[in-house]
């Protein structure tokens, strides 16, 4: 046998199916693997929940409220009002609604960047995906109409707060979320297969 011929078949057992151990231990890195893949379907999912009922309430207030009008739902404490923002986040940083559509994009990058390289969690993906959806919301009504709609009015008397519309809430719950993830080691970690 010449010196070629040993080298070839010295490189053929390497050709041959993975022995048994190799081809669990494969296996395994891909159910690993698979388990450290982010939840994309509730990620997406609420986002697109979120995106979808904040647009139908923003049509129906615009359809339905005059600007500057309130329709008393518990009182003076909940009140319906049309209000027009054309600031960031609960009204601050008023006539941004350009500077924030741009803000708005970079922050939907992170949030999407982010998920897709965490951990399978699905109280980070319920986070994320509440975060996605309030920013879309909000970023198409900037888009659109350079404001933001926002309806919902609360306050005791001449004390308010912050009129705010079902994406401000998203993000908010998201942020809440978040904070508990980031307090409460254990929590918003890594879902494994048992």
């Amino acid at each position: 046998m010449s010196d070629s011929q040993r080298e070839a078949r010295a490189i053929e057992p390497d050709m041959n199916p993975l022995p048994a151990e190799r081809e669990d231990a494969v296996a395994g890195s891909a159910r690993g693997a698979s388990a450290r893949r982010p939840a994309w379907i509730p990620f997406l999912g609420l986002a697109l929940v979120v995106i979808v009922v904040d647009r139908l309430t923003k049509a129906w207030v615009m359809a339905t409220i005059e600007p500057g009008a309130a329709i008393r739902v518990v009182g003076d404490q909940l009140r319906l009002i049309y209000s027009r923002n054309d600031g960031a986040l609960f009204g601050l940083l008023g006539s941004a609604a350009p500077v924030m559509a741009v803000v708005s994009l970079g922050v939907i990058g992170l949030i999407v960047w982010y998920h897709a390289r965490s951990g399978r969690s699905l109280l980070l993906s319920g986070a994320l995906g509440l975060l996605l959806g309030g920013a879309i919301g909000n970023l198409i009504d900037r888009i659109q109409l350079g404001y933001v709609v926002d309806w919902v009015d609360m306050g005791i008397g001449s004390v308010r707060f912050w009129t705010f519309n079902v994406g401000d809430s998203a993000i908010t719950c998201a942020i809440l979320v978040l904070l508990f993830i980031a307090l409460k080691p254990g929590t918003g970690t890594s879902v494994t297969d048992a």
